[in-house]
Protein backbone atom coordinates (compact mmCIF):
# COMPACT_ATOMS: atom_id res chain seq x y z
CA UNK A 1 0.00 0.00 0.00
CA UNK A 2 3.08 2.25 0.83
CA UNK A 3 4.45 3.82 -2.15
CA UNK A 4 7.99 3.88 -1.30
CA UNK A 5 10.28 1.75 0.91
CA UNK A 6 12.14 2.77 4.31
CA UNK A 7 15.60 4.43 4.17
CA UNK A 8 14.92 5.17 8.13
CA UNK A 9 17.25 2.39 9.16
CA UNK A 10 20.13 2.66 7.09
CA UNK A 11 20.28 6.42 8.34
CA UNK A 12 19.92 4.99 11.97
CA UNK A 13 22.74 3.05 11.09
CA UNK A 14 24.94 6.30 9.77
CA UNK A 15 23.55 7.94 13.28
CA UNK A 16 21.18 10.60 11.04
CA UNK A 17 17.85 10.71 10.65
CA UNK A 18 16.64 13.15 7.89
CA UNK A 19 13.27 14.56 8.05
CA UNK A 20 11.44 12.49 5.69
CA UNK A 21 9.84 15.27 2.68
CA UNK A 22 7.49 12.61 1.44
CA UNK A 23 4.48 11.36 3.82
CA UNK A 24 4.13 7.73 2.69
CA UNK A 25 7.89 6.96 3.54
CA UNK A 26 7.27 8.69 7.16
CA UNK A 27 5.13 6.05 7.39
CA UNK A 28 7.15 3.16 5.96
CA UNK A 29 9.67 4.46 8.54
CA UNK A 30 7.43 4.38 11.36
CA UNK A 31 6.16 0.77 10.52
CA UNK A 32 10.01 -0.42 10.40
CA UNK A 33 10.28 0.72 14.20
CA UNK A 34 7.02 -0.87 14.95
CA UNK A 35 5.15 2.34 15.87
CA UNK A 36 2.00 1.68 12.77
CA UNK A 37 -0.43 -0.95 13.06
CA UNK A 38 -2.20 -2.17 10.15
CA UNK A 39 -5.72 -2.74 10.41
CA UNK A 40 -6.59 -5.15 7.21
CA UNK A 41 -10.18 -6.14 8.24
CA UNK A 42 -13.33 -3.94 7.17
CA UNK A 43 -13.81 -0.90 9.61
CA UNK A 44 -16.18 1.56 9.63
CA UNK A 45 -15.13 5.54 9.13
CA UNK A 46 -18.23 6.78 10.50
CA UNK A 47 -19.12 4.67 13.46
CA UNK A 48 -16.08 2.47 14.41
CA UNK A 49 -12.61 4.47 13.44
CA UNK A 50 -11.54 7.32 14.97
CA UNK A 51 -12.89 5.41 18.32
CA UNK A 52 -10.84 2.51 18.20
CA UNK A 53 -8.03 4.82 17.91
CA UNK A 54 -9.15 7.36 21.00
CA UNK A 55 -9.25 4.01 22.89
CA UNK A 56 -5.28 4.54 23.30
CA UNK A 57 -5.59 7.98 24.33
CA UNK A 58 -8.45 7.32 26.97
CA UNK A 59 -7.45 3.66 27.95
CA UNK A 60 -4.15 3.98 30.03
CA UNK A 61 -2.22 3.32 27.20
CA UNK A 62 1.22 4.72 28.47
CA UNK A 63 2.58 6.95 25.83
CA UNK A 64 5.27 5.40 24.56
CA UNK A 65 3.00 2.57 24.12
CA UNK A 66 1.18 4.42 21.16
CA UNK A 67 0.83 3.45 17.55
CA UNK A 68 -0.08 5.06 14.31
CA UNK A 69 -3.35 2.94 12.68
CA UNK A 70 -3.13 2.60 9.05
CA UNK A 71 -6.28 1.29 8.15
CA UNK A 72 -6.80 -0.64 4.50
CA UNK A 73 -10.09 -1.77 4.17
CA UNK A 74 -12.50 1.42 4.95
CA UNK A 75 -15.78 1.00 4.57
CA UNK A 76 -18.73 3.36 5.41
CA UNK A 77 -22.17 3.25 7.26
CA UNK A 78 -24.00 2.91 3.68
CA UNK A 79 -21.88 -0.49 3.11
CA UNK A 80 -19.22 1.58 0.22
CA UNK A 81 -15.39 0.67 0.19
CA UNK A 82 -13.17 2.84 -0.64
CA UNK A 83 -10.23 2.55 -2.34
CA UNK A 84 -7.73 5.13 -0.28
CA UNK A 85 -6.39 3.84 2.98
CA UNK A 86 -6.95 6.18 6.10
CA UNK A 87 -4.32 6.59 8.86
CA UNK A 88 -4.46 8.12 12.21
CA UNK A 89 -1.97 9.07 14.69
CA UNK A 90 1.18 9.33 11.94
CA UNK A 91 1.91 12.81 12.98
CA UNK A 92 1.55 12.87 16.75
CA UNK A 93 0.17 9.96 18.49
CA UNK A 94 3.29 9.91 20.97
CA UNK A 95 6.40 12.60 20.97
CA UNK A 96 8.31 9.58 19.46
CA UNK A 97 6.13 9.30 16.00
CA UNK A 98 6.43 13.57 16.03
CA UNK A 99 10.03 13.17 16.75
CA UNK A 100 10.54 10.59 13.78
CA UNK A 101 8.95 13.22 11.78
CA UNK A 102 11.04 16.06 12.98
CA UNK A 103 14.03 13.92 12.45
CA UNK A 104 15.03 15.43 15.93
CA UNK A 105 14.96 13.40 19.25
CA UNK A 106 12.47 14.90 21.62
CA UNK A 107 14.66 16.87 23.47
CA UNK A 108 16.43 18.97 20.53
CA UNK A 109 12.71 19.84 19.09
CA UNK A 110 12.51 23.04 20.82
CA UNK A 111 15.98 24.11 19.77
CA UNK A 112 15.24 23.00 16.14
CA UNK A 113 11.78 24.85 15.74
CA UNK A 114 13.77 28.58 17.25
CA UNK A 115 16.78 27.70 14.79
CA UNK A 116 14.10 26.78 11.85
CA UNK A 117 12.47 30.48 12.71
CA UNK A 118 15.47 32.48 12.76
CA UNK A 119 16.62 31.21 9.80
CA UNK A 120 14.00 30.06 6.94
CA UNK A 121 14.81 28.10 3.44
CA UNK A 122 12.47 29.75 0.98
CA UNK A 123 10.84 27.20 -1.52
CA UNK A 124 11.49 25.83 -5.19
CA UNK A 125 9.03 25.79 -7.69
CA UNK A 126 9.06 22.24 -9.33
CA UNK A 127 6.86 20.90 -12.03
CA UNK A 128 5.09 17.59 -12.82
CA UNK A 129 4.29 17.30 -9.04
CA UNK A 130 3.44 13.76 -7.63
CA UNK A 131 0.31 15.43 -6.47
CA UNK A 132 -1.30 15.98 -9.16
CA UNK A 133 -0.87 12.56 -10.59
CA UNK A 134 -4.89 12.30 -10.45
CA UNK A 135 -6.92 15.35 -11.17
CA UNK A 136 -10.43 15.56 -10.59
CA UNK A 137 -12.45 19.00 -11.48
CA UNK A 138 -15.18 20.49 -13.78
CA UNK A 139 -18.35 18.01 -13.99
CA UNK A 140 -16.54 15.04 -11.69
CA UNK A 141 -16.72 16.64 -8.69
CA UNK A 142 -20.82 16.90 -8.71
CA UNK A 143 -21.02 13.11 -9.75
CA UNK A 144 -22.58 10.99 -7.58
CA UNK A 145 -20.68 9.64 -4.81
CA UNK A 146 -19.04 6.05 -3.39
CA UNK A 147 -17.59 3.84 -5.66
CA UNK A 148 -16.96 6.11 -9.01
CA UNK A 149 -15.92 10.05 -9.04
CA UNK A 150 -17.47 11.70 -6.39
CA UNK A 151 -15.87 14.65 -4.98
CA UNK A 152 -15.62 14.71 -1.59
CA UNK A 153 -17.69 11.76 -1.53
CA UNK A 154 -14.84 9.55 -3.02
CA UNK A 155 -12.49 10.39 0.14
CA UNK A 156 -13.01 7.79 2.95
CA UNK A 157 -13.53 10.98 5.37
CA UNK A 158 -14.31 9.57 8.88
CA UNK A 159 -16.48 10.91 11.86
CA UNK A 160 -14.47 11.92 14.24
CA UNK A 161 -17.26 11.98 17.74
CA UNK A 162 -19.92 9.72 16.41
CA UNK A 163 -23.11 10.52 18.36
CA UNK A 164 -22.27 14.40 18.27
CA UNK A 165 -20.22 15.41 14.71
CA UNK A 166 -23.16 16.61 12.36
CA UNK A 167 -20.49 15.45 9.37
CA UNK A 168 -17.50 13.84 8.50
CA UNK A 169 -14.72 16.23 9.11
CA UNK A 170 -11.32 16.99 7.31
CA UNK A 171 -9.28 17.02 10.55
CA UNK A 172 -5.65 16.83 9.41
CA UNK A 173 -5.40 19.94 7.64
CA UNK A 174 -3.08 22.40 6.06
CA UNK A 175 -5.20 25.04 4.84
CA UNK A 176 -3.10 27.34 2.81
CA UNK A 177 -4.07 31.17 1.64
CA UNK A 178 -2.39 33.96 0.49
CA UNK A 179 -2.37 37.75 1.86
CA UNK A 180 -3.76 39.47 -1.14
CA UNK A 181 -1.92 42.66 0.09
CA UNK A 182 1.59 41.00 0.63
CA UNK A 183 1.49 37.60 -1.51
CA UNK A 184 2.74 35.95 1.62
CA UNK A 185 1.32 32.68 1.89
CA UNK A 186 0.11 31.02 5.13
CA UNK A 187 -0.77 27.54 6.18
CA UNK A 188 -2.88 26.87 9.24
CA UNK A 189 -4.65 23.86 10.30
CA UNK A 190 -8.66 24.24 10.55
CA UNK A 191 -11.36 21.47 10.58
CA UNK A 192 -13.77 21.36 7.60
CA UNK A 193 -17.09 19.99 7.14
CA UNK A 194 -18.44 17.65 4.47
CA UNK A 195 -21.15 19.17 2.98
CA UNK A 196 -21.76 18.34 -0.65
CA UNK A 197 -19.27 16.62 -3.11
CA UNK A 198 -18.35 20.00 -3.58
CA UNK A 199 -18.29 21.97 -1.17
CA UNK A 200 -17.38 22.24 2.44
CA UNK A 201 -17.45 24.75 5.25
CA UNK A 202 -14.04 26.04 6.68
CA UNK A 203 -14.11 27.14 10.52
CA UNK A 204 -11.68 30.18 11.11
CA UNK A 205 -13.59 32.08 12.97
CA UNK A 206 -12.43 31.03 16.28
CA UNK A 207 -9.10 31.66 15.64
CA UNK A 208 -9.91 35.83 15.61
CA UNK A 209 -8.64 36.44 18.89
CA UNK A 210 -5.07 35.01 18.31
CA UNK A 211 -4.71 36.98 14.87
CA UNK A 212 -4.59 33.66 12.80
CA UNK A 213 -3.69 34.20 9.12
CA UNK A 214 -6.24 32.47 6.95
CA UNK A 215 -8.67 34.72 8.90
CA UNK A 216 -6.92 37.90 8.49
CA UNK A 217 -6.31 37.01 4.97
CA UNK A 218 -10.77 36.48 4.58
CA UNK A 219 -11.17 39.59 6.28
CA UNK A 220 -8.92 41.55 3.55
CA UNK A 221 -10.65 39.55 0.21
CA UNK A 222 -14.10 40.53 2.39
CA UNK A 223 -13.20 44.02 2.19
CA UNK A 224 -12.16 44.00 -1.64
CA UNK A 225 -15.17 41.96 -2.00
CA UNK A 226 -13.53 38.99 -3.97
CA UNK A 227 -13.31 35.15 -3.46
CA UNK A 228 -10.33 33.94 -1.87
CA UNK A 229 -8.43 31.01 -3.03
CA UNK A 230 -7.87 28.15 -0.66
CA UNK A 231 -6.13 25.04 -0.99
CA UNK A 232 -6.59 22.17 1.62
CA UNK A 233 -3.43 19.94 2.26
CA UNK A 234 -4.24 16.04 3.32
CA UNK A 235 -0.96 14.13 4.00
CA UNK A 236 2.40 16.03 3.34
CA UNK A 237 5.94 15.87 4.89
CA UNK A 238 5.59 16.07 8.65
CA UNK A 239 7.61 18.77 9.10
CA UNK A 240 5.10 20.96 6.82
CA UNK A 241 1.96 19.37 8.77
CA UNK A 242 4.08 20.35 12.07
CA UNK A 243 4.09 23.95 10.73
CA UNK A 244 0.56 24.65 10.23
CA UNK A 245 -0.28 24.67 14.15
CA UNK A 246 2.54 27.24 15.24
CA UNK A 247 2.28 30.51 15.84
CA UNK A 248 4.43 32.24 13.59
CA UNK A 249 4.66 36.07 12.45
CA UNK A 250 2.08 36.76 9.79
CA UNK A 251 4.21 37.98 7.55
CA UNK A 252 6.44 34.86 7.88
CA UNK A 253 6.34 32.34 4.77
CA UNK A 254 5.85 29.30 7.03
CA UNK A 255 7.31 27.26 4.62
CA UNK A 256 10.38 28.58 4.84
CA UNK A 257 10.50 27.54 8.44
CA UNK A 258 9.43 24.15 7.58
CA UNK A 259 12.30 24.12 5.03
CA UNK A 260 14.07 24.75 7.23
CA UNK A 261 13.22 21.97 9.76
CA UNK A 262 14.36 19.46 7.05
CA UNK A 263 17.05 21.20 6.13
CA UNK A 264 16.32 21.69 2.49
CA UNK A 265 13.60 23.77 0.62
CA UNK A 266 10.05 22.21 0.49
CA UNK A 267 9.45 21.57 -2.81
CA UNK A 268 6.09 23.36 -4.16
CA UNK A 269 3.56 23.15 -6.92
CA UNK A 270 1.43 25.77 -8.49
CA UNK A 271 -2.61 24.69 -7.77
CA UNK A 272 -4.11 23.66 -10.74
CA UNK A 273 -7.45 25.75 -10.78
CA UNK A 274 -6.40 28.66 -7.97
CA UNK A 275 -3.55 30.98 -7.90
CA UNK A 276 -1.47 29.27 -4.66
CA UNK A 277 1.56 26.99 -4.53
CA UNK A 278 0.88 23.66 -2.31
CA UNK A 279 3.74 20.89 -1.28
CA UNK A 280 4.49 18.77 -4.64
CA UNK A 281 4.69 15.92 -2.29
CA UNK A 282 1.46 16.10 -1.31
CA UNK A 283 -1.02 12.89 -0.92
CA UNK A 284 -4.35 14.87 -1.44
CA UNK A 285 -5.37 18.24 -2.00
CA UNK A 286 -8.31 19.92 -2.08
CA UNK A 287 -8.45 23.05 -4.05
CA UNK A 288 -11.47 25.89 -4.29
CA UNK A 289 -12.91 29.18 -2.88
CA UNK A 290 -14.59 30.65 -0.28
CA UNK A 291 -16.98 33.69 -0.79
CA UNK A 292 -15.90 35.93 2.38
CA UNK A 293 -20.23 37.44 1.86
CA UNK A 294 -21.37 34.64 2.88
CA UNK A 295 -21.48 32.26 6.05
CA UNK A 296 -23.21 28.97 5.96
CA UNK A 297 -24.29 27.08 8.95
CA UNK A 298 -21.35 24.45 11.06
CA UNK A 299 -21.16 21.90 13.52
CA UNK A 300 -22.07 20.80 16.13
CA UNK A 301 -18.49 19.14 16.03
CA UNK A 302 -16.37 17.67 19.01
CA UNK A 303 -13.88 20.91 20.33
CA UNK A 304 -10.63 20.47 21.72
CA UNK A 305 -11.58 22.05 24.86
CA UNK A 306 -13.59 19.31 25.74
CA UNK A 307 -16.75 20.19 24.85
CA UNK A 308 -19.14 20.04 21.65
CA UNK A 309 -18.80 23.03 19.42
CA UNK A 310 -22.47 24.10 18.72
CA UNK A 311 -24.00 25.05 15.42
CA UNK A 312 -22.46 28.61 14.35
CA UNK A 313 -21.91 30.34 10.95
CA UNK A 314 -18.27 29.92 9.43
CA UNK A 315 -16.84 30.34 5.55
CA UNK A 316 -18.55 28.17 2.77
CA UNK A 317 -15.84 26.55 0.41
CA UNK A 318 -16.37 25.68 -3.25
CA UNK A 319 -14.20 23.22 -4.79
CA UNK A 320 -12.75 23.93 -7.88
CA UNK A 321 -10.14 20.80 -7.73
CA UNK A 322 -8.79 17.66 -6.27
CA UNK A 323 -5.93 16.54 -7.02
CA UNK A 324 -3.71 13.39 -5.34
CA UNK A 325 -1.31 10.58 -6.35
CA UNK A 326 -1.79 7.58 -7.92
CA UNK A 327 -1.73 6.01 -4.92
CA UNK A 328 -2.56 8.48 -1.84
CA UNK A 329 -2.95 7.58 2.11
CA UNK A 330 -6.02 9.43 3.51
CA UNK A 331 -4.83 11.13 6.72
CA UNK A 332 -6.75 11.91 9.78
CA UNK A 333 -5.70 12.66 13.61
CA UNK A 334 -7.18 12.49 16.69
CA UNK A 335 -8.39 15.75 17.60
CA UNK A 336 -11.20 16.69 20.45
CA UNK A 337 -11.21 16.01 23.77
CA UNK A 338 -7.15 16.02 24.99
CA UNK A 339 -5.07 14.03 25.14
CA UNK A 340 -5.22 13.53 21.53
CA UNK A 341 -2.78 13.65 18.85
CA UNK A 342 -3.19 17.25 18.10
CA UNK A 343 -2.64 18.50 21.64
CA UNK A 344 0.63 16.23 21.23
CA UNK A 345 1.33 18.22 18.21
CA UNK A 346 1.21 21.29 20.36
CA UNK A 347 2.59 19.73 23.69
CA UNK A 348 6.01 18.81 22.15
CA UNK A 349 6.97 22.06 20.10
CA UNK A 350 4.79 24.38 22.36
CA UNK A 351 6.65 23.72 25.74
CA UNK A 352 10.42 23.81 24.76
CA UNK A 353 9.50 26.99 23.55
CA UNK A 354 8.29 28.46 26.48
CA UNK A 355 11.01 27.13 28.35
CA UNK A 356 13.55 28.77 26.09
CA UNK A 357 11.06 32.35 26.21
CA UNK A 358 11.66 31.92 29.78
CA UNK A 359 15.33 31.23 30.43
CA UNK A 360 16.95 32.95 27.31
CA UNK A 361 14.90 35.73 26.67
CA UNK A 362 13.89 36.71 29.75
CA UNK A 363 16.81 35.47 31.22
CA UNK A 364 14.66 34.49 34.78
CA UNK A 365 16.99 32.45 36.99
CA UNK A 366 16.37 29.17 38.33
CA UNK A 367 13.44 28.21 35.58
CA UNK A 368 14.00 24.20 35.19
CA UNK A 369 11.08 22.92 33.25
CA UNK A 370 7.40 24.32 31.34
CA UNK A 371 4.82 21.56 31.60
CA UNK A 372 1.31 22.36 29.89
CA UNK A 373 -1.52 20.45 31.15
CA UNK A 374 -3.27 17.78 28.42
CA UNK A 375 -5.88 15.75 29.67
CA UNK A 376 -9.26 17.53 29.13
CA UNK A 377 -7.68 21.63 29.42
CA UNK A 378 -7.13 21.80 25.92
CA UNK A 379 -2.92 21.79 26.95
CA UNK A 380 -2.96 25.45 26.29
CA UNK A 381 -4.83 27.13 29.47
CA UNK A 382 -2.96 25.43 32.50
CA UNK A 383 0.24 25.74 32.40
CA UNK A 384 2.94 24.61 35.47
CA UNK A 385 6.49 26.33 35.48
CA UNK A 386 8.99 24.18 37.53
CA UNK A 387 11.85 26.56 39.47
CA UNK A 388 15.28 25.61 41.20
CA UNK A 389 14.63 25.50 45.33
CA UNK A 390 15.72 29.12 46.53
CA UNK A 391 14.86 30.69 43.28
CA UNK A 392 14.33 34.50 44.40
CA UNK A 393 10.25 35.51 44.38
CA UNK A 394 10.63 38.14 42.05
CA UNK A 395 11.93 35.91 39.79
CA UNK A 396 9.06 33.75 40.60
CA UNK A 397 6.33 35.90 40.04
CA UNK A 398 8.54 37.09 36.47
CA UNK A 399 8.32 33.90 35.68
CA UNK A 400 4.31 33.33 36.64
CA UNK A 401 3.36 36.68 33.82
CA UNK A 402 5.93 35.16 31.41
CA UNK A 403 4.19 32.46 30.77
CA UNK A 404 0.99 33.92 31.35
CA UNK A 405 1.31 36.48 28.18
CA UNK A 406 3.87 34.76 25.72
CA UNK A 407 0.76 33.63 23.88
CA UNK A 408 -2.56 34.92 23.95
CA UNK A 409 -4.07 32.06 24.19
CA UNK A 410 -2.08 30.11 26.58
CA UNK A 411 -1.73 30.57 30.51
CA UNK A 412 -5.37 31.15 31.71
CA UNK A 413 -4.21 29.79 34.76
CA UNK A 414 0.30 29.30 35.50
CA UNK A 415 1.39 27.76 38.80
CA UNK A 416 4.81 27.79 39.67
CA UNK A 417 5.76 24.68 42.14
CA UNK A 418 9.24 24.01 43.19
CA UNK A 419 12.59 21.53 41.57
CA UNK A 420 10.95 18.72 43.84
CA UNK A 421 7.43 18.78 42.53
CA UNK A 422 7.28 16.62 38.76
CA UNK A 423 5.04 19.34 37.05
CA UNK A 424 3.78 16.22 34.93
CA UNK A 425 1.85 14.80 38.20
CA UNK A 426 -1.61 16.80 38.49
CA UNK A 427 -1.69 14.79 41.80
CA UNK A 428 1.70 16.30 42.92
CA UNK A 429 0.91 19.93 41.69
CA UNK A 430 -1.89 19.79 43.99
CA UNK A 431 0.20 18.55 47.08
CA UNK A 432 1.80 21.62 46.55
CA UNK A 433 -1.19 23.86 45.99
CA UNK A 434 -2.52 22.60 48.94
CA UNK A 435 0.52 23.09 51.87
CA UNK A 436 3.02 25.62 50.08
CA UNK A 437 0.31 28.34 49.14
CA UNK A 438 -1.37 30.80 50.89
CA UNK A 439 -3.96 31.86 49.10
CA UNK A 440 -4.24 35.60 49.96
CA UNK A 441 -0.46 36.16 49.71
CA UNK A 442 -0.02 33.52 46.55
CA UNK A 443 -2.58 34.11 44.07
CA UNK A 444 -2.98 36.83 41.97
CA UNK A 445 -5.75 37.36 39.35
CA UNK A 446 -5.05 38.95 36.62
CA UNK A 447 -8.12 40.65 34.20
CA UNK A 448 -7.75 41.47 30.28
CA UNK A 449 -7.30 38.22 29.21
CA UNK A 450 -8.39 37.21 25.56
CA UNK A 451 -11.01 34.36 25.63
CA UNK A 452 -9.75 30.84 25.48
CA UNK A 453 -10.14 28.49 22.49
CA UNK A 454 -13.72 27.83 22.24
CA UNK A 455 -15.20 30.96 24.01
CA UNK A 456 -17.29 32.35 21.04
CA UNK A 457 -19.89 29.88 21.78
CA UNK A 458 -20.38 31.85 25.25
CA UNK A 459 -20.85 35.41 26.53
CA UNK A 460 -18.54 38.25 24.35
CA UNK A 461 -16.32 39.35 27.65
CA UNK A 462 -12.66 38.76 28.18
CA UNK A 463 -11.29 36.69 30.35
CA UNK A 464 -9.17 37.07 32.82
CA UNK A 465 -6.39 34.51 34.36
CA UNK A 466 -4.97 33.38 37.90
CA UNK A 467 -0.92 33.09 38.74
CA UNK A 468 -0.13 30.84 42.02
CA UNK A 469 2.93 30.85 43.82
CA UNK A 470 2.97 27.24 45.02
CA UNK A 471 6.99 27.18 45.13
CA UNK A 472 8.46 26.16 48.85
CA UNK A 473 9.26 28.77 50.53
CA UNK A 474 10.89 27.89 53.78
CA UNK A 475 12.29 23.91 54.37
CA UNK A 476 10.05 21.81 55.03
CA UNK A 477 9.79 17.96 56.97
CA UNK A 478 10.44 15.06 54.18
CA UNK A 479 7.56 13.45 52.09
CA UNK A 480 6.46 10.81 54.22
CA UNK A 481 7.38 7.65 51.62
CA UNK A 482 9.69 5.19 52.04
CA UNK A 483 13.27 6.36 50.76
CA UNK A 484 14.50 5.43 46.99
CA UNK A 485 16.57 2.35 47.90
CA UNK A 486 13.27 0.98 49.68
CA UNK A 487 11.29 1.40 47.40
CA UNK A 488 13.58 0.54 44.44
CA UNK A 489 14.15 -2.98 46.29
CA UNK A 490 10.73 -3.25 46.83
CA UNK A 491 9.83 -2.60 43.14
CA UNK A 492 12.31 -5.51 42.18
CA UNK A 493 10.45 -7.84 44.75
CA UNK A 494 7.28 -7.31 43.72
CA UNK A 495 8.24 -7.65 40.00
CA UNK A 496 10.47 -11.02 41.22
CA UNK A 497 6.65 -12.28 42.55
CA UNK A 498 4.78 -11.74 38.95
CA UNK A 499 2.48 -9.37 40.59
CA UNK A 500 0.45 -6.82 38.21
CA UNK A 501 2.06 -4.45 36.75
CA UNK A 502 2.63 -1.17 38.29
CA UNK A 503 1.69 2.66 36.35
CA UNK A 504 4.51 4.55 38.44
CA UNK A 505 3.43 8.01 38.79
CA UNK A 506 5.69 10.67 40.69
CA UNK A 507 6.42 11.15 43.67
CA UNK A 508 7.07 7.37 44.55
CA UNK A 509 9.73 7.60 47.10
CA UNK A 510 10.21 9.89 49.99
CA UNK A 511 12.46 12.73 49.84
CA UNK A 512 13.84 15.51 52.05
CA UNK A 513 12.55 18.93 51.87
CA UNK A 514 15.35 20.79 54.19
CA UNK A 515 13.66 20.43 57.71
CA UNK A 516 15.26 17.41 59.13
CA UNK A 517 18.82 16.66 61.51
CA UNK A 518 21.31 13.86 61.62
CA UNK A 519 20.16 12.65 64.78
CA UNK A 520 16.70 12.26 62.77
CA UNK A 521 18.76 10.53 60.24
CA UNK A 522 20.50 8.33 62.42
CA UNK A 523 16.69 7.07 64.09
CA UNK A 524 15.76 6.16 60.75
CA UNK A 525 18.66 4.46 60.25
CA UNK A 526 18.32 2.78 63.44
CA UNK A 527 14.69 1.65 62.23
CA UNK A 528 15.67 -0.14 59.28
CA UNK A 529 18.34 -1.89 60.28
CA UNK A 530 16.32 -3.34 64.27
CA UNK A 531 18.72 -0.85 66.19
CA UNK A 532 15.79 1.36 67.58
CA UNK A 533 16.41 0.51 71.32
CA UNK A 534 19.25 2.94 70.73
CA UNK A 535 17.08 5.72 69.92
CA UNK A 536 15.37 5.08 72.70
CA UNK A 537 18.07 5.61 74.97
CA UNK A 538 18.95 8.72 73.52
CA UNK A 539 15.30 10.23 73.70
CA UNK A 540 15.44 8.98 77.56
CA UNK A 541 18.31 11.15 78.18
CA UNK A 542 16.36 14.27 77.21
CA UNK A 543 13.45 14.29 79.44
CA UNK A 544 12.04 17.36 80.56
CA UNK A 545 9.27 17.64 82.92
CA UNK A 546 6.81 20.93 82.85
CA UNK A 547 5.96 20.30 79.25
CA UNK A 548 2.51 19.27 77.55
CA UNK A 549 2.35 17.29 74.44
CA UNK A 550 0.15 19.92 73.20
CA UNK A 551 3.07 22.35 72.69
CA UNK A 552 6.40 20.78 72.69
CA UNK A 553 9.55 21.82 72.28
CA UNK A 554 11.72 21.31 69.44
CA UNK A 555 14.39 19.49 69.90
CA UNK A 556 17.53 19.45 67.36
CA UNK A 557 21.14 18.38 66.65
CA UNK A 558 22.11 21.70 69.28
CA UNK A 559 20.00 20.69 71.84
Amino acid sequence: MLDQPSAFQADKLRGTHRPRLDFQEHLADLEAQGLLVRIDRPINKDTELHPLVRWQFLGGVPESKRRAFLFTHVTDAKGRRYDIPVVVGALAASPEIYAIGMGQPVEQIGEAWMHAIEHPIAPVVVSRPRCQEVVVRGDDLKAPGGQGLGGLARLPVPVSTPGFDSAPYLTATLCVTRDPDSGIQNMGTYRAALKAPDRLVVRMVAREASGAGGYLHWLKYRERREPMPIAIVIGCAPVVMFTGPQKLAIDLDEFGVAGALAGAPIEMAKAVSIDLDVPAASEIVIEGLIDPQLLEPEAPFGESNGYVALEAYNMPMRVTAITHKRNPVFTSIISQVTPSESSVIKKVAYEPLFLGHLRDRLAIKGVRKVVMHERLTNLRPVIFVQLADGTPRSEVWRALHGAATLQSNCGKIVIAVSDDIDPSSMDAVLWSLAYRTNPIEDVHLVPHRGGVQGAQYGPKTSDSGMLVDATRKYPMAPLALPTREYMEHARALWEELDLYPLNVQSPWHGYGLGDWTDRWETFARRAATGDWELSGADTLARQRGGMTPESPARFDDKS
